[in-house]
């Protein structure tokens, strides 16, 4: 875990210092891509998550930040239905993409995770080539043409940030990137089907610092073509690439809104007491 990372898990390392925020062209809700309402998710007899109600807007960062246990990895997988992998889970209430309750019996678990791609806290990428990493989930979906495939590899490196490190050598291991490269091409490879959304579960807390920059400026970069949802620890993180930002707590939403007001002017004492460093 880098340094960064480690004094941000408790709040901030200054307890009278606030996140300095990055000025964002993007200000005002834009139209809602995922709505969520009165969302309660159990682990068995355990509640992880109390009445979650929240519209996420479209092409633009959202952050989701709180103390280790708040549930903020729980709602992000509820997102792509990861959690449905557990054994006695169980939700109740809504969650719509586009207008589409995504547990409508209609729908296959494999068509949202086409729509709604993840990155993991930590990079995974598969023990093959670079190429076929990227050219893993196409193919899956039924694409069999190189010429394609080989556009789509290009394509996605290139938005992941990756295309110049790493065109000379697509037939290499992806196990011999470094751990940055790594996470821009498990980026990469969620990009390759398509999304329309890109959910981040902490993606630079196993990074150096200098790859955590690239990875939020390549956030920044994606932003326009996609939502994207982000958990992370890292307040000051929160601050430089969202849009909006929600504070969870004991499984409950506290306050969601705009970055800049949920930092400067929050409207709950429990959130200034926690982006000040107060409790967490």
């Amino acid at each position: 875990m880098s340094s960064t990372d480690t004094c941000a898990m408790g709040g901030l390392a200054d307890f009278s210092a606030r996140p300095k925020l990055t000025p964002r062209q993007k200000t005002v809700m834009g139209r809602t891509k995922i709505a969520i309402e009165g969302l309660d998710f159990y682990y068995g007899e355990t509640q992880a998550l109390k009445n979650i109600a929240m519209d996420i807007p479209e092409h633009q960062v959202t952050a989701l930040i709180g103390p280790s246990g708040c549930g903020k990895s729980t709602l992000l997988r509820v997102l792509n239905r990861m959690n449905d992998i557990i054994a006695g889970v169980r939700v109740t209430g809504s969650v719509k993409i586009d207008g589409r309750d995504i547990h409508d019996g209609g729908l296959l678990v494999d068509e949202l995770r086409r729509h709604v791609g993840m990155v993991f806290q930590k990079p995974n990428p598969f023990p093959k080539s670079i190429f076929e990493n990227i050219a893993f989930g196409p193919r899956i979906h039924g694409m069999k043409n190189k010429a394609d495939l080989r556009e789509i590899v290009e394509q996605s490196l290139k938005r992941a940030a990756l295309w110049e490190e790493v065109c000379d050598r697509l037939d290499s291991s992806a196990l011999s990137l470094s751990g940055g490269q790594q996470q821009r091409l498990c980026i990469a490879r969620a990009l390759a089907v398509g999304p329309d959304i890109l959910l981040m579960d902490e993606p630079t807390s196993a990074l150096d610092p200098r790859s955590t920059a690239r990875i939020e400026d390549l956030m920044d970069e994606l932003r326009g073509d996609y939502t994207i949802v982000v958990v992370t620890h890292n307040m000051q993180q929160a601050a430089r690439v969202s849009d909006r930002t929600g504070f969870l707590y004991e499984g409950e939403l506290i306050e969601y809104g705009p970055t800049d007001q949920l930092f400067l002017n929050p409207e709950k004492q429990q959130t200034e007491d926690y982006i000040t460093g107060r409790f967490g």
